[in-house]
C-alpha cells in the first residue's frame, strides 16, 4: 500500500470523526478536491455518521435520502445540524442539515434499524465478471499522465477503483452503453465500525454514480466544456459489508434528458451478496448537445 494512499483514507477517516457542538450539532472538517469544491460523497457520509451519532445503540442506516443543494467550500468546515424525527420500536428516523456560513449544502433524511429477521431475496451478481486483480487500477490507467486531476485520482484518492472494460478518465468508448461495472475497496484497513463502514460506502458510490450516463452518451471526464454536478442521492443498505474489502458496483444510465441524467447502481461483495442499492441524479451538461 502506498504512504499517499494511507494518508488520504486517513484523512478521510479523520473528516468523518465529527466533533460535536451539541448534543444535535456538530462539525466536521473538509477535504480538498481536484473541482475546488466540496465533495459530494464527503458530505454525504458526513452526513450519514452525524445521523448515526444520535440514534438508539444497535440501530443501523437502512436509507439515506438527500438533496445537494449547493457547492461547497473546501477550505471552510462542516456544520452538521440533526432533528429528530422518530425513535419507533424498531425505526429511527433523523433529517440532516450540512451548512456552510449558514446556509444549507445538503439536505438529507435518514432511517435506521434494529437487525430482525424476515424475507430474504435479492438479485444475483452478473456472472462471469473479471477479478479485482485481473482490472486496471485508476493507478495504471492515470499515474503516468502529468495533470493534477489524474495524479489525485490515480494517488491520492482513499479508494482504489478499478473499471471493468475500461474506464472514461481519459478517452470515451465507441460502443456507447449505459452498463458499467466498477471494483472498489479502501486503499488501507478500516476500523470495526459499521456505521462507518456504511458512510464509506456513501462516499465512494459518488466518485462513479454518474458514469454510466457518460458512457452510454460516448463521452468522457476529459470531454471540453463539460459540466457535472449532483443534484440528489437515494440510497439503500441491505446487508452487512466492509469498505476495505472489493465490492462491486454493476451500473445503469435508465435516462438523460433536459440537462440531467439518472444513475443507478447495485452493489455486491466478491462472493455476489447483494449488500446495497444506490440511485443518484446529476446535471450534465455537454457544450454541442
Amino acid at each position: 500500500m502506498s504512504d499517499t494512499g494511507d494518508r488520504a483514507v486517513r484523512l478521510l477517516l479523520d473528516a468523518l470523526d465529527l466533533t460535536p457542538t451539541s448534543a444535535d450539532t456538530f462539525e466536521a472538517a473538509s477535504l480538498p478536491h481536484p473541482t475546488g469544491r466540496v465533495f459530494g460523497g464527503q458530505v454525504l457520509a458526513q452526513v450519514l455518521v452525524a445521523a448515526g451519532r444520535t440514534v438508539p445503540d444497535g440501530r443501523a442506516p437502512h436509507s439515506l435520502h438527500g438533496y445537494f443543494l449547493r457547492p461547497g467550500d473546501p477550505g471552510e468546515p462542516v456544520e452538521l445540524a440533526v432533528s429528530r424525527l422518530r425513535d419507533g420500536r424498531s425505526f429511527s428516523s433523523r433529517a440532516v442539515n450540512a451548512l456552510q456560513g449558514g446556509q444549507p449544502i445538503l439536505s438529507a433524511i435518514a432511517s435506521f434499524q434494529v437487525d430482525q429477521p424476515g424475507l430474504d431475496s435479492s438479485d444475483p451478481m452478473p456472472a462471469l465478471v473479471p477479478s479485482p486483480e485481473q482490472t486496471p487500477s485508476a493507478m495504471d490507467v492515470l499515474g503516468h499522465v502529468n495533470h493534477p486531476v489524474a495524479q489525485f485520482w490515480s494517488q491520492e484518492a482513499a479508494f482504489d477503483v478499478r473499471h471493468v472494460g475500461g474506464s472514461l478518465y481519459v478517452d470515451r468508448h465507441e460502443h456507447a452503453s449505459g452498463r458499467q461495472l466498477v471494483w472498489m475497496k479502501a486503499r488501507m484497513p478500516l476500523p470495526d465500525d459499521p456505521l462507518l463502514h456504511r458512510a464509506l460506502l456513501a462516499y465512494a458510490c459518488d466518485q462513479v454514480m454518474l458514469e454510466p450516463v457518460l458512457r452510454r452518451s460516448g463521452v468522457s471526464w476529459s470531454h471540453p466544456g463539460l459540466s457535472v454536478a449532483s443534484l440528489d442521492h437515494a440510497m439503500w443498505w441491505h446487508r452487512p459489508a466492509r469498505a476495505d474489502e472489493w465490492l462491486l458496483y454493476v451500473q445503469s444510465a435508465p435516462s438523460a434528458q433536459g440537462g440531467r441524467g439518472l444513475g443507478s447502481a447495485r452493489v455486491y461483495t466478491a462472493d455476489g451478496t447483494l449488500v446495497a442499492t444506490i440511485a443518484q441524479e446529476g446535471m450534465i451538461r455537454v457544450p454541442e448537445q
